[in-house]
Formats: structure tokens, C-alpha cells, sequence
């Protein structure tokens, strides 16, 4: 950069390099020093929270505590009944230990299901337990990739601000470089309105970055639980992920651990012994009734009785035979169901890790390849129009493009995170973290 600045002080008037000595000096500081943001925002301390606080899996794990209370109550025995009453002869008088039919009666039934029921009842309430722990399980992972997603996005937004402002402070000292040798007679107009355009559609891009920034902010809070306008620091930059899986061990991971999968799998079985369930309510229960009559003692003996009672299924072609077909149909489509979410989960790996693939190779093409190209190119356009060599528009584009690829070379860092974060909450492998090189450095 020294060498730079005392080339151009050597083949250039003092009148004409004023302006430049202050862009080169700012470019200079822009690229040695971070823009401070406040208070710091990590990862982990967000993830934390959200697992505490994210409304959506606060509820998955309360349906899943609730399902294990109904595994008891299925396998229990409905509740007994107990039966107390009077029976009087005549209406003339109380007719108790006068006569021989006036009596006060009582009994106790229990109804038994038939042998085989209440446990199979017991199994598909613990079934459908498991099915809403493995939800909960999936609703966790899903609450970790979002915010995941939503703070790589933050930060990407934070850093585009931060690019964009950097490089609007350069195009206002080009265009008070194009504005002197204008006013000196050395420049073109159309050089001077080419800077202040390109400056006013940065200051525009700014803009609609801070408005998307805000957006994205309150999305952020809400996913751990916070109110959308509670305040957030500005997103610590983020070491790059190794993530050393191929696709094989990614698709063989998320078809095994996956928990919408293992979801779909324990609906699938409660729904094969809903089929036997329903096959079993054609084999009636009974009801077993104990009664005592007390008629008074003295010339009237007291009486006792012991019943049994069972529910005829005479009705089954309108009532169990139709609940076996229903049964059966929720089979199938719980079957079915499992292999859609299968091939959407082997679509879904196979996105993300083309994704993550390919925007592994544009972050190193970017940082080892076109963004040093670039600020090449940048050095030179510079020393040649404080120079007088080249024209105001052949900076500009240089500057464009320096602003664009380190835009594009962060748009694909973050879109790299993104696609780890999806991966390891579909199939549980985990990256490390690894240092990143960024795409800045220095001039």
C-alpha cells in the first residue's frame, strides 16, 4: 500500500493528488479496521435460549409428557359401577319388613374386556407416545437449524452493510476526485454524475438491507422466544464448519436417526394394531354383577345374586366390520406415509448437500481466485486515475465488482452454514468448527 501511494506521488502534481491521498488513506483504514456493531451476538448462547424458551417446542414436549399418562389409563379396567335402590310393594305405606318383595337393594359390576384387549390398548398408547417423543425430537433439531439459519442470516445482512459502507465512503472520495479535475479541467462531467449514481444506488442497496436486517431480527427473537422487538447485538463472525460426510453416509445417517422418519415409523405400528384392535371388537365383553337385597330380617331371609353380562355385536356390518375397513385404510396411509417421508427426507439431503457442495467451491474460487484478481485490478485502476491514465467509469466498474464478489463470496459462506445446519438436523452428524479464511484481507 506504501508502495502505492509513493508511486503515485511520484508521477502526479500536488493539485491533482489531494483528492486521492485522502481515498487511498481511507481505503487503506477501511480494510485494517472491523465495523463495531455493539454488543456481540453468539450462536450458542441463541441456541440455548431457543431450547428453553421457542414456543413451538415448548408445546411438542408437553404433548409428548401428556402422552405418557395415557399409556396407564389404556391398560387399565373401565371403572366399576355400584347400584343402591328400594323397592316398595303398594303405594298405600312403607312396605319394608312387611312384605316379602320390599327390599333394598344393591350391587357392584365390573366389566371386563375381552383377554387380549387392554394390552394391546396399552401398546398403542405407548406407540403413539413414542411417535409424539420422536416429534418433540424433531421439533428440537428444526428449532436448532432455524435459528441457525436466521443468525447466519443476520450476520450476512450485518456484513453487507458493513461492505456497502466501506465502499459508499470510497465512491464519495471518487467523486471528490472526479469533482476536482472536473473543476480543473482535466475531467469529463459524465465522471463526476457516474460516481454520485453509483453512490446514491449503494446508499438505496443500504437501505433495503437495514429494512431486511430488522426483518430478520424479529424473526430471530420470536424463535427463542424473546418479543420480536427485543433488541439484538450485532452477529460474531462465524468459523467455517468442516463437514467431511459424503452423501452415502448422509442418506444412510438421516433414513436411520432421522425423527420424522422414526415418527412415521411408530404411527405406522399404532396404526397395524388399530387394524387388530378393531378385529378383537368383534369378540363381545362381559360384565360381571354381584347384588345383595336386604329385605328386613325377621320372617324375610335376605337375598344375593351373581350375573353375568355380555354385549352382543349383532350390528357388525354397520358398526365393527366397517371399523376394521377404517382401521385398514389408516394402515395403508400411515405406510404410505412413512415412504413419503422418506423420499422427501433423501431429496431433501441431496439439496442441501448439493448446496453445501457447491457453495464450498464458489467460497474457495471467490477467496483464492477472483477476489484477490479483483483488488488486483482495483490497485491498478487506482494508481491509473490518480494518474490521469484511465477514466472515472473504469474505476467504478472495478469498484462494483470488489463490492459485488465479497458480497458473493460471504452470500455463499453463509449459504454453506445453512446447508450444514439442515444437514446435521436431518440425519444428527455433527461438523467441527474449523477457522476461516476470510475473502477480505488487505491492499
Amino acid at each position: 500500500m506504501k508502495n502505492l501511494i509513493a508511486a503515485i506521488s511520484g508521477t502526479t502534481s500536488l493539485r491533482v493528488l489531494a483528492p486521492f491521498r485522502g481515498l487511498i488513506a481511507v481505503f487503506f483504514f477501511l480494510f485494517c479496521f472491523s465495523f463495531a456493531y455493539g454488543e456481540e451476538l453468539k450462536l450458542q448462547d441463541l441456541i440455548d435460549e431457543a431450547l428453553k424458551n421457542n414456543p413451538e417446542l415448548r408445546v411438542a414436549e408437553s404433548l409428548a409428557s401428556a402422552s405418557e399418562h395415557r399409556i396407564p389409563q389404556a391398560g387399565s379396567l373401565p371403572d366399576p359401577m355400584f347400584m343402591f335402590g328400594y323397592q316398595n310393594e303398594g303405594w298405600k305405606s312403607y312396605s319394608y319388613g312387611k312384605s316379602q318383595d320390599a327390599q333394598w337393594m344393591f350391587s357392584a359390576s365390573q366389566m371386563f374386556p375381552f383377554p387380549g384387549k387392554l394390552p394391546l390398548k396399552e401398546t398403542m398408547a405407548s406407540r403413539e407416545s413414542d411417535s409424539l417423543k420422536a416429534r418433540r425430537d424433531s421439533v428440537r433439531l428444526k428449532t436448532i437449524a432455524r435459528v441457525k439459519e436466521l443468525y447466519y442470516d443476520l450476520f450476512l445482512s450485518c456484513k453487507s452493510i458493513e461492505l456497502i459502507e466501506d465502499r459508499t465512503t470510497l465512491f464519495r472520495k471518487v467523486e471528490e476526485a472526479a469533482l476536482a479535475r472536473y473543476s480543473s479541467g482535466m475531467g469529463l462531467q459524465q465522471d463526476v454524475l457516474m460516481a454520485q449514481t453509483e453512490k446514491y444506488m449503494l446508499l438505496e442497496r443500504e437501505e433495503m438491507l437495514r429494512q431486511k436486517k430488522q426483518a430478520l431480527e424479529a424473526m430471530l427473537n420470536i424463535s427463542v422466544g424473546r418479543p420480536a422487538e427485543s433488541p439484538l447485538g450485532r452477529p460474531s463472525e462465524p468459523p467455517g464448519t468442516a463437514y467431511d460426510y459424503t452423501l452415502d453416509n448422509l442418506l444412510k445417517a438421516g433414513l436411520e436417526n432421522y425423527p420424522e422418519i422414526k415418527t412415521s415409523e411408530k404411527m405406522a405400528l399404532a396404526a397395524d394394531l388399530k387394524v387388530q384392535m378393531a378385529k378383537k371388537e368383534y369378540i363381545p365383553d362381559f360384565t360381571l354383577t354381584a347384588g345383595y337385597f336386604n329385605r328386613g330380617g325377621g320372617q324375610f331371609e335376605d337375598m344375593w345374586s351373581l350375573t353375568t353380562t355380555i354385549n352382543i355385536p349383532i350390528y357388525y356390518k354397520t358398526k365393527q366390520r366397517q371399523a376394521v375397513y377404517e382401521a385398514e385404510a389408516s394402515c395403508s396411509a400411515a405406510r404410505y406415509e412413512l415412504e413419503s417421508t422418506k423420499l422427501m427426507i433423501s431429496s431433501n439431503i441431496r439439496d442441501s448437500y448439493s448446496m453445501f457442495d457447491a457453495a464450498g467451491k464458489l467460497t474457495e474460487l471467490y477467496k483464492n481466485g477472483l477476489i484477490p484478481k479483483i483488488r488486483q485490478d482495483f490497485e491498478l485502476a487506482l494508481a491509473g486515475y490518480s494518474a490521469g491514465k484511465i477514466e472515472a467509469v473504469t474505476l467504478t466498474i472495478q469498484l462494483k465488482s470488489l463490492i459485488d464478489y465479497d458480497i458473493l463470496y460471504w452470500e455463499q459462506f453463509v449459504g454453506r452454514e445453512k446447508a450444514i445446519a439442515r444437514l446435521e438436523a436431518i440425519t444428527g452428524l455433527q461438523g467441527r468448527s474449523n477457522q476461516v479464511i476470510t475473502g477480505r484481507g488487505e491492499i
